[in-house]
C-alpha cells in the first residue's frame, strides 16, 4: 500500500498533488495551516483517506509536534511505499537583501529549507526500522541556479534545497537503501504565489513587468499540469534517478 505526505496543500500545486494522489487510489496525509474541504470530498469519491494535519510550518514546536501525530499514523498504514512532497514554501520577503528584517528572514529560511530537510531526515529515520521504501520530492525553482534582483533568499533557499537533495541522495546511493531523493523545478504556474510576485514594486523586484508578462500571455501553466507531469514521473519508480533536479520544461 502507498501514502503520501505532502506539505502546503491547501492550495496551489501541493492541492493539485494530493488530488492526483487520491484520484490514482494513494491515501494522503497533508500538512498546512488551512483546511481544504475539496481534498476531503475528492478522497471520499474515490474510496481512500485523507487525513489534515493544521499546523504552521514555520513554527519549531508545531512542526515537531505534527511530525509525532504523523509517524504514529504513519505506522498505523504500514505502507509499502511512502511518498513525500515537501511543497511548502513562501517567496516573501521580495525586496534587495539590505531592506529585509531578521525575523522575515528566519520565518523564510525556516519554511522553505529548514522545514524540507527536517522532514526529509525525520522520514528517512523512520522509515528505515521497517519495510517502507522512501521517496522525497523536494519542489525547487529555477531560481536555484542564478541570482535574481529582490530574490536573495528565494534563490538562495531553493539553491540549498537542490544541494541537499543531491547529498542525501547520494548518501542513500552508497548505503544501497533503495530510497530515492529528487528535486521539482515546477516552473511558472498560475497561483498566489505568482501574484504575490506581481504586486511586487520595481525597486524591490527588478524583472516585475517580465512577470506581469506572463500572466498577460498566458504562459502560466495550470498546478493540475504541473501535478500530473509529476505523478508521471513518480509512476515510473523505476525509472527515477536518485539526486536528480528535474525540470518541467523536459516535458512540455
Amino acid at each position: 500500500m502507498k501514502l503520501a505526505l505532502i506539505t502546503g496543500v491547501s492550495k496551489g500545486l501541493g492541492e493539485s498533488i494530493a488530488k492526483l494522489f487520491l484520484e490514482s487510489g494513494i491515501h494522503v496525509l497533508g500538512v498546512s495551516r488551512n483546511v481544504n474541504k475539496h481534498l476531503e470530498k475528492v478522497a471520499a469519491s474515490n474510496q481512500v483517506k485523507y487525513h489534515h494535519y493544521p499546523c504552521d510550518l514555520g513554527s519549531m514546536n508545531e512542526l515537531e509536534e505534527t511530525i509525532e501525530k504523523l509517524k504514529v499514523d504513519i505506522a498505523s498504514y504500514d505502507p509499502s511505499l511512502l511518498y513525500l512532497i515537501n511543497n511548502a514554501a513562501v517567496i516573501d520577503p521580495i525586496n534587495q537583501v539590505s531592506n529585509i528584517n531578521n525575523r522575515d528572514l528566519q520565518y523564510h529560511i525556516q519554511l522553505n529549507t529548514v522545514v524540507p530537510m527536517i522532514l526529509s531526515n525525520q522520514m528517512l529515520n523512520f522509515t528505515s526500522s521497517t519495510d517502507t521504501t522512501f521517496i522525497c520530492v523536494n519542489i525547487t525553482s529555477g531560481a536555484a541556479n542564478r541570482p535574481i534582483y529582490g530574490w536573495g533568499l528565494y534563490c538562495s533557499s531553493k539553491a540549498s534545497i537542490n544541494m541537499y537533495t543531491k547529498t542525501a541522495a547520494l548518501e542513500q546511493d552508497i548505503l544501497k537503501t533503495g530510497n530515492k531523493i529528487i528535486a521539482f523545478n515546477p516552473g511558472i504556474m498560475d497561483t498566489s504565489m505568482q501574484q504575490t510576485i506581481r504586486s511586487s514594486t520595481k525597486e524591490a523586484f527588478y524583472e516585475v513587468e517580465k512577470f506581469k508578462g506572463y500572466k498577460e500571455s498566458k504562459q502560466l501553466r495550470s498546478t493540475d499540469t504541473v501535478g500530473g507531469i509529476l505523478i508521471d514521473i513518480l509512476n515510473d519508480e523505476a525509472s527515477i534517478e536518485n539526486g536528480k533536479i528535474y525540470d518541467v520544461n523536459e516535458y512540455v
